[in-house]
Protein backbone atom coordinates (compact mmCIF):
# COMPACT_ATOMS: atom_id res chain seq x y z
CA UNK A 1 0.00 0.00 0.00
CA UNK A 2 3.38 2.73 0.53
CA UNK A 3 3.41 5.48 2.26
CA UNK A 4 2.09 8.18 -0.31
CA UNK A 5 -0.61 11.13 0.27
CA UNK A 6 -3.94 9.19 -1.44
CA UNK A 7 -6.10 7.89 -0.49
CA UNK A 8 -6.65 3.84 -1.04
CA UNK A 9 -9.93 2.39 -2.17
CA UNK A 10 -10.24 -1.25 -1.28
CA UNK A 11 -12.67 -3.73 -2.20
CA UNK A 12 -14.18 -4.10 1.22
CA UNK A 13 -13.52 0.09 2.80
CA UNK A 14 -11.24 2.85 1.99
CA UNK A 15 -8.17 4.92 3.63
CA UNK A 16 -7.38 8.11 3.41
CA UNK A 17 -4.62 10.17 4.77
CA UNK A 18 -5.20 12.82 7.00
CA UNK A 19 -3.08 16.71 7.62
CA UNK A 20 -1.97 15.63 10.78
CA UNK A 21 0.00 12.47 9.27
CA UNK A 22 -2.57 9.80 10.42
CA UNK A 23 -4.42 7.85 8.90
CA UNK A 24 -8.16 7.03 8.28
CA UNK A 25 -10.34 4.02 7.65
CA UNK A 26 -13.69 4.48 6.39
CA UNK A 27 -16.19 1.39 5.51
CA UNK A 28 -19.96 0.82 4.59
CA UNK A 29 -21.69 -1.23 7.33
CA UNK A 30 -24.77 -3.92 6.88
CA UNK A 31 -27.09 -1.33 7.09
CA UNK A 32 -25.70 0.55 4.06
CA UNK A 33 -24.32 3.36 6.26
CA UNK A 34 -20.56 4.19 5.67
CA UNK A 35 -18.70 4.93 8.74
CA UNK A 36 -15.22 6.36 10.34
CA UNK A 37 -13.29 3.71 12.92
CA UNK A 38 -13.37 4.72 15.94
CA UNK A 39 -9.89 5.92 15.85
CA UNK A 40 -7.06 7.20 13.40
CA UNK A 41 -4.00 5.12 12.35
CA UNK A 42 -0.04 5.75 12.44
CA UNK A 43 0.62 4.14 9.45
CA UNK A 44 -1.68 2.90 5.82
CA UNK A 45 -0.97 -0.98 7.11
CA UNK A 46 -2.55 -0.33 10.18
CA UNK A 47 -6.06 1.06 9.12
CA UNK A 48 -5.74 -1.88 6.57
CA UNK A 49 -5.53 -4.27 9.06
CA UNK A 50 -8.32 -2.46 11.14
CA UNK A 51 -10.52 -3.21 8.08
CA UNK A 52 -9.94 -6.57 7.62
CA UNK A 53 -10.54 -7.24 11.01
CA UNK A 54 -14.08 -5.39 10.78
CA UNK A 55 -14.86 -7.24 7.31
CA UNK A 56 -14.57 -10.66 9.10
CA UNK A 57 -16.99 -9.49 11.46
CA UNK A 58 -19.30 -8.43 9.58
CA UNK A 59 -18.92 -11.72 8.06
CA UNK A 60 -19.24 -13.66 11.30
CA UNK A 61 -22.42 -11.84 12.04
CA UNK A 62 -20.89 -10.08 14.79
CA UNK A 63 -20.95 -6.61 13.81
CA UNK A 64 -22.92 -4.49 16.37
CA UNK A 65 -24.01 -1.04 15.26
CA UNK A 66 -21.23 1.55 17.09
CA UNK A 67 -24.38 4.59 17.13
CA UNK A 68 -26.47 2.30 19.44
CA UNK A 69 -25.44 2.08 22.36
CA UNK A 70 -25.50 5.81 22.83
CA UNK A 71 -27.90 5.51 25.25
CA UNK A 72 -27.37 6.75 28.22
CA UNK A 73 -26.75 3.90 31.52
CA UNK A 74 -29.81 6.07 33.50
CA UNK A 75 -32.48 5.73 30.64
CA UNK A 76 -31.20 2.51 29.67
CA UNK A 77 -31.59 1.05 33.50
CA UNK A 78 -34.67 2.62 33.65
CA UNK A 79 -36.39 0.83 30.80
CA UNK A 80 -34.71 -2.30 31.99
CA UNK A 81 -36.61 -1.90 35.22
CA UNK A 82 -39.94 -1.51 33.68
CA UNK A 83 -39.50 -4.49 31.76
CA UNK A 84 -39.09 -6.80 34.70
CA UNK A 85 -42.00 -8.62 36.41
CA UNK A 86 -40.15 -8.48 40.01
CA UNK A 87 -41.99 -8.66 43.56
CA UNK A 88 -42.45 -5.61 45.49
CA UNK A 89 -39.61 -6.01 47.51
CA UNK A 90 -36.99 -6.44 44.99
CA UNK A 91 -37.97 -3.50 42.64
CA UNK A 92 -37.97 -1.40 45.67
CA UNK A 93 -34.57 -2.90 46.01
CA UNK A 94 -33.52 -2.50 42.30
CA UNK A 95 -34.70 0.94 42.84
CA UNK A 96 -32.56 1.99 45.40
CA UNK A 97 -29.49 0.50 44.19
CA UNK A 98 -29.55 2.55 41.17
CA UNK A 99 -30.89 5.86 42.48
CA UNK A 100 -28.15 5.69 45.45
CA UNK A 101 -25.04 3.73 44.54
CA UNK A 102 -25.09 3.36 40.35
CA UNK A 103 -26.71 6.74 38.70
CA UNK A 104 -24.42 8.99 40.62
CA UNK A 105 -21.85 7.65 38.56
CA UNK A 106 -23.00 6.38 35.51
CA UNK A 107 -26.39 8.06 35.10
CA UNK A 108 -25.23 10.50 32.03
CA UNK A 109 -22.60 7.91 30.40
CA UNK A 110 -23.57 5.99 27.29
CA UNK A 111 -23.43 2.10 28.09
CA UNK A 112 -20.84 2.22 24.84
CA UNK A 113 -18.25 4.03 26.56
CA UNK A 114 -18.56 2.58 30.20
CA UNK A 115 -15.06 0.47 30.55
CA UNK A 116 -14.34 -2.46 33.43
CA UNK A 117 -11.56 0.52 34.25
CA UNK A 118 -14.52 2.18 35.10
CA UNK A 119 -16.44 0.10 37.04
CA UNK A 120 -13.36 -0.68 38.95
CA UNK A 121 -12.95 2.54 40.18
CA UNK A 122 -16.92 2.81 40.89
CA UNK A 123 -16.16 -0.37 43.39
CA UNK A 124 -12.84 0.67 44.81
CA UNK A 125 -14.95 3.77 45.77
CA UNK A 126 -18.03 2.06 46.91
CA UNK A 127 -15.82 -0.24 48.95
CA UNK A 128 -13.37 2.20 50.76
CA UNK A 129 -16.93 4.67 51.54
CA UNK A 130 -18.71 3.66 54.88
CA UNK A 131 -21.58 1.39 51.87
CA UNK A 132 -21.75 -2.38 53.48
CA UNK A 133 -19.57 -4.82 51.34
CA UNK A 134 -22.96 -6.87 50.99
CA UNK A 135 -24.65 -3.39 48.89
CA UNK A 136 -21.87 -2.76 46.51
CA UNK A 137 -22.23 -6.55 46.06
CA UNK A 138 -25.99 -6.21 44.98
CA UNK A 139 -25.39 -3.17 43.15
CA UNK A 140 -23.07 -4.92 40.97
CA UNK A 141 -24.96 -7.32 39.91
CA UNK A 142 -27.72 -5.43 39.28
CA UNK A 143 -25.43 -3.13 36.95
CA UNK A 144 -24.16 -6.86 35.24
CA UNK A 145 -27.35 -7.70 34.98
CA UNK A 146 -28.19 -4.66 33.01
CA UNK A 147 -25.50 -4.43 30.96
CA UNK A 148 -25.88 -8.40 30.03
CA UNK A 149 -29.21 -7.28 28.49
CA UNK A 150 -27.45 -4.82 26.74
CA UNK A 151 -25.22 -6.97 25.23
CA UNK A 152 -28.21 -9.16 24.57
CA UNK A 153 -30.13 -6.52 22.57
CA UNK A 154 -26.65 -6.13 20.46
CA UNK A 155 -25.83 -2.34 21.98
CA UNK A 156 -22.75 -3.52 23.28
CA UNK A 157 -19.98 -6.05 22.55
CA UNK A 158 -18.77 -7.09 25.78
CA UNK A 159 -19.76 -6.46 29.42
CA UNK A 160 -17.65 -4.63 31.23
CA UNK A 161 -18.61 -5.81 35.01
CA UNK A 162 -15.94 -8.55 34.50
CA UNK A 163 -14.22 -8.29 38.22
CA UNK A 164 -13.79 -11.92 39.13
CA UNK A 165 -15.97 -12.43 42.50
CA UNK A 166 -17.44 -8.85 42.38
CA UNK A 167 -20.89 -9.82 42.50
CA UNK A 168 -20.33 -12.34 45.73
CA UNK A 169 -21.81 -11.32 49.12
CA UNK A 170 -19.69 -12.33 52.33
CA UNK A 171 -22.01 -11.17 55.16
CA UNK A 172 -21.01 -12.45 58.32
CA UNK A 173 -22.07 -15.76 59.93
CA UNK A 174 -25.51 -15.00 62.13
CA UNK A 175 -26.28 -16.68 65.19
CA UNK A 176 -28.02 -20.06 65.75
CA UNK A 177 -30.13 -20.02 69.08
CA UNK A 178 -30.33 -23.11 70.80
CA UNK A 179 -33.83 -24.35 71.06
CA UNK A 180 -33.71 -23.31 75.17
CA UNK A 181 -33.04 -19.74 73.65
CA UNK A 182 -35.48 -19.67 71.19
CA UNK A 183 -38.48 -20.96 73.89
CA UNK A 184 -36.92 -18.18 76.38
CA UNK A 185 -37.82 -15.81 74.03
CA UNK A 186 -41.16 -16.86 72.85
CA UNK A 187 -41.58 -17.17 76.93
CA UNK A 188 -40.44 -13.38 77.09
CA UNK A 189 -42.16 -11.84 74.43
CA UNK A 190 -45.99 -10.28 74.41
CA UNK A 191 -48.46 -13.75 74.82
CA UNK A 192 -49.74 -12.12 71.24
CA UNK A 193 -45.98 -12.99 69.83
CA UNK A 194 -45.45 -16.24 71.37
CA UNK A 195 -46.47 -18.36 68.34
CA UNK A 196 -44.72 -16.46 65.74
CA UNK A 197 -41.42 -16.47 66.96
CA UNK A 198 -42.31 -20.78 67.39
CA UNK A 199 -43.55 -20.47 63.89
CA UNK A 200 -40.98 -18.98 62.49
CA UNK A 201 -38.72 -20.95 63.81
CA UNK A 202 -39.97 -24.48 63.48
CA UNK A 203 -41.45 -23.56 60.18
CA UNK A 204 -38.68 -21.81 58.81
CA UNK A 205 -40.60 -19.22 57.76
CA UNK A 206 -40.12 -15.53 56.32
CA UNK A 207 -41.32 -12.51 58.25
CA UNK A 208 -44.22 -11.96 54.77
CA UNK A 209 -45.20 -15.19 55.16
CA UNK A 210 -46.01 -14.73 58.47
CA UNK A 211 -47.66 -11.74 58.05
CA UNK A 212 -49.67 -13.01 55.14
CA UNK A 213 -50.69 -16.38 56.30
CA UNK A 214 -53.85 -16.81 56.86
CA UNK A 215 -56.29 -19.24 59.03
CA UNK A 216 -56.85 -21.41 55.86
CA UNK A 217 -53.03 -22.30 55.41
CA UNK A 218 -52.84 -24.03 58.46
CA UNK A 219 -53.59 -27.50 59.31
CA UNK A 220 -53.09 -27.91 63.03
CA UNK A 221 -54.63 -31.49 62.52
CA UNK A 222 -52.25 -32.32 59.59
CA UNK A 223 -49.77 -30.13 61.34
CA UNK A 224 -48.92 -28.11 58.68
CA UNK A 225 -48.76 -24.38 57.16
CA UNK A 226 -48.85 -23.92 53.42
CA UNK A 227 -47.37 -20.85 52.26
CA UNK A 228 -49.42 -19.23 48.85
CA UNK A 229 -49.80 -15.42 50.33
CA UNK A 230 -46.88 -13.22 51.50
CA UNK A 231 -47.04 -9.44 52.38
CA UNK A 232 -44.52 -6.97 51.47
CA UNK A 233 -43.92 -4.56 53.79
CA UNK A 234 -42.25 -1.64 52.74
CA UNK A 235 -43.48 2.28 52.65
CA UNK A 236 -47.29 0.69 52.62
CA UNK A 237 -47.88 -2.72 53.39
CA UNK A 238 -48.35 -4.67 49.99
CA UNK A 239 -50.08 -8.14 49.41
CA UNK A 240 -48.68 -10.30 46.78
CA UNK A 241 -47.16 -14.42 46.32
CA UNK A 242 -43.96 -15.71 46.78
CA UNK A 243 -41.51 -14.34 43.88
CA UNK A 244 -41.02 -18.10 43.04
CA UNK A 245 -42.37 -21.07 42.06
CA UNK A 246 -40.76 -22.93 45.45
CA UNK A 247 -42.15 -20.37 47.21
CA UNK A 248 -45.15 -22.12 47.15
CA UNK A 249 -45.04 -25.30 49.24
CA UNK A 250 -46.36 -26.91 52.52
CA UNK A 251 -43.84 -27.01 55.51
CA UNK A 252 -44.64 -30.16 57.93
CA UNK A 253 -44.35 -28.49 61.52
CA UNK A 254 -43.10 -30.35 64.50
CA UNK A 255 -46.07 -31.45 67.11
CA UNK A 256 -43.75 -29.85 69.85
CA UNK A 257 -45.29 -26.36 68.80
CA UNK A 258 -48.96 -27.65 67.82
CA UNK A 259 -50.49 -26.72 70.79
CA UNK A 260 -49.06 -22.74 70.97
CA UNK A 261 -50.66 -22.48 67.66
CA UNK A 262 -54.24 -23.29 69.03
CA UNK A 263 -53.82 -21.56 71.46
CA UNK A 264 -53.14 -18.89 69.60
CA UNK A 265 -55.86 -19.04 67.16
CA UNK A 266 -58.33 -19.63 70.03
CA UNK A 267 -57.66 -16.03 71.27
CA UNK A 268 -55.41 -13.63 68.62
CA UNK A 269 -56.19 -14.52 65.04
CA UNK A 270 -58.19 -12.77 63.18
CA UNK A 271 -61.88 -14.28 62.99
CA UNK A 272 -62.92 -16.75 59.37
CA UNK A 273 -60.96 -18.57 57.35
CA UNK A 274 -59.79 -15.66 55.59
CA UNK A 275 -58.56 -14.06 58.94
CA UNK A 276 -54.81 -13.48 59.08
CA UNK A 277 -53.05 -15.80 61.81
CA UNK A 278 -51.39 -13.08 63.32
CA UNK A 279 -52.18 -9.23 63.82
CA UNK A 280 -51.55 -6.75 66.29
CA UNK A 281 -53.66 -5.75 69.41
CA UNK A 282 -55.85 -3.68 67.73
CA UNK A 283 -56.60 -6.55 64.96
CA UNK A 284 -54.17 -4.27 62.03
CA UNK A 285 -52.42 -6.11 59.66
CA UNK A 286 -48.73 -7.31 61.22
CA UNK A 287 -46.00 -4.58 60.56
CA UNK A 288 -42.27 -4.90 61.00
CA UNK A 289 -41.64 -1.05 62.53
CA UNK A 290 -44.81 -2.40 65.32
CA UNK A 291 -43.47 -5.30 66.15
CA UNK A 292 -39.76 -4.52 66.43
CA UNK A 293 -40.15 -3.15 70.45
CA UNK A 294 -41.53 -5.89 71.02
CA UNK A 295 -38.73 -8.05 69.47
CA UNK A 296 -36.00 -6.06 71.17
CA UNK A 297 -37.44 -5.77 75.18
CA UNK A 298 -37.96 -10.33 74.89
CA UNK A 299 -34.42 -10.36 73.32
CA UNK A 300 -33.32 -8.61 76.52
CA UNK A 301 -35.33 -10.14 78.47
CA UNK A 302 -34.28 -13.27 77.58
CA UNK A 303 -30.32 -12.83 77.60
CA UNK A 304 -30.10 -13.20 73.65
CA UNK A 305 -27.70 -10.29 71.90
CA UNK A 306 -27.54 -9.59 68.71
CA UNK A 307 -30.57 -11.49 67.14
CA UNK A 308 -32.34 -10.69 64.57
CA UNK A 309 -36.09 -11.92 64.12
CA UNK A 310 -34.87 -13.36 60.31
CA UNK A 311 -32.23 -15.25 62.48
CA UNK A 312 -35.51 -17.63 63.55
CA UNK A 313 -35.78 -18.92 60.62
CA UNK A 314 -32.08 -19.23 59.84
CA UNK A 315 -32.10 -21.25 63.46
CA UNK A 316 -34.79 -23.47 61.42
CA UNK A 317 -33.22 -24.24 58.86
CA UNK A 318 -30.23 -25.46 60.66
CA UNK A 319 -31.85 -27.68 63.07
CA UNK A 320 -33.60 -29.43 59.90
CA UNK A 321 -30.16 -29.94 58.51
CA UNK A 322 -29.04 -31.75 61.90
CA UNK A 323 -32.25 -33.57 62.23
CA UNK A 324 -31.13 -35.28 58.99
CA UNK A 325 -33.20 -33.36 56.26
CA UNK A 326 -31.20 -33.63 52.73
CA UNK A 327 -30.53 -30.70 50.37
CA UNK A 328 -33.45 -31.21 47.93
CA UNK A 329 -35.93 -31.25 51.63
CA UNK A 330 -33.98 -28.28 52.60
CA UNK A 331 -34.88 -26.41 49.39
CA UNK A 332 -38.44 -27.78 49.97
CA UNK A 333 -38.42 -26.67 53.38
CA UNK A 334 -37.03 -23.24 52.72
CA UNK A 335 -39.10 -22.78 49.59
CA UNK A 336 -35.44 -22.09 47.41
CA UNK A 337 -35.27 -23.03 43.62
CA UNK A 338 -31.12 -23.04 43.88
CA UNK A 339 -29.24 -25.14 46.46
CA UNK A 340 -27.07 -22.33 46.96
CA UNK A 341 -28.69 -21.02 49.82
CA UNK A 342 -29.57 -24.38 51.33
CA UNK A 343 -26.18 -25.75 51.34
CA UNK A 344 -25.01 -23.01 53.84
CA UNK A 345 -27.02 -25.23 56.63
CA UNK A 346 -25.78 -28.60 55.37
CA UNK A 347 -22.74 -27.83 57.86
CA UNK A 348 -22.67 -28.68 61.81
CA UNK A 349 -22.83 -26.84 64.86
CA UNK A 350 -20.01 -27.01 67.63
CA UNK A 351 -22.08 -29.14 69.65
CA UNK A 352 -23.66 -31.36 66.61
CA UNK A 353 -20.19 -31.75 65.18
CA UNK A 354 -19.75 -33.27 68.72
CA UNK A 355 -22.64 -35.05 68.73
CA UNK A 356 -21.33 -37.24 65.72
CA UNK A 357 -18.19 -37.98 67.29
CA UNK A 358 -19.33 -39.30 70.45
CA UNK A 359 -22.31 -41.48 68.30
CA UNK A 360 -18.94 -42.71 66.03
CA UNK A 361 -16.92 -43.65 68.96
CA UNK A 362 -19.37 -45.44 70.69
CA UNK A 363 -20.45 -47.68 67.70
CA UNK A 364 -16.59 -48.10 67.17
CA UNK A 365 -16.55 -49.52 70.27
CA UNK A 366 -19.67 -51.74 70.41
CA UNK A 367 -18.50 -52.98 67.31
CA UNK A 368 -15.18 -53.61 68.72
CA UNK A 369 -16.23 -55.31 72.03
CA UNK A 370 -18.26 -57.60 69.65
CA UNK A 371 -15.42 -58.68 67.56
CA UNK A 372 -13.47 -59.42 70.64
CA UNK A 373 -16.22 -61.44 71.89
CA UNK A 374 -16.44 -63.59 69.14
CA UNK A 375 -12.92 -64.27 68.91
CA UNK A 376 -12.71 -65.81 72.53
CA UNK A 377 -15.92 -67.54 71.41
CA UNK A 378 -14.63 -69.21 68.80
CA UNK A 379 -11.35 -70.08 70.79
CA UNK A 380 -12.66 -72.18 73.62
CA UNK A 381 -16.25 -72.98 71.82
CA UNK A 382 -18.13 -71.74 74.58
CA UNK A 383 -18.68 -68.03 76.79
CA UNK A 384 -18.98 -68.70 80.53
CA UNK A 385 -15.43 -67.49 81.21
CA UNK A 386 -14.89 -65.09 78.76
CA UNK A 387 -12.49 -62.52 79.94
CA UNK A 388 -13.43 -59.03 79.72
CA UNK A 389 -12.74 -57.47 76.72
CA UNK A 390 -10.36 -54.45 76.49
CA UNK A 391 -11.69 -51.14 76.59
CA UNK A 392 -11.57 -48.67 74.12
CA UNK A 393 -8.28 -46.71 73.12
CA UNK A 394 -6.78 -50.54 74.57
CA UNK A 395 -4.38 -52.64 71.77
CA UNK A 396 -5.55 -55.29 70.67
Amino acid sequence: MGGNNKGTRRQFGAVRPLSSGRYQARYRGPDGIERPADRTFATQKEAARWLTLKEAEIARQEWIDPDAGTIRFGDYAAGWLEQRELSPKTEQLYEGLLRIHLKPTFDHMSIKDIREAHVRKWRTARRKSKVGKTTVAKAYRLMRAILNTAVRDELIRKNPCQIEGAGVESSDERPVLSVAEVFKVADAINPRYRALVLLATFGSLRWGELAGLRRRYLDLDDRTVTIRETVYDLAHLVPGTPKSKAGYRTVVLPSLIIDDLKRHLGRFAAPGEDGFVFVGARGNPLRRANFSKYWADACEKAGVKDVHFHDLRHTGNTYAAEAGASLRELMNRMGHSSPRAAMVYLHARENRARDIADALGERAADELKRSWTDTLDAADGDDDDDEDPPTVGARV
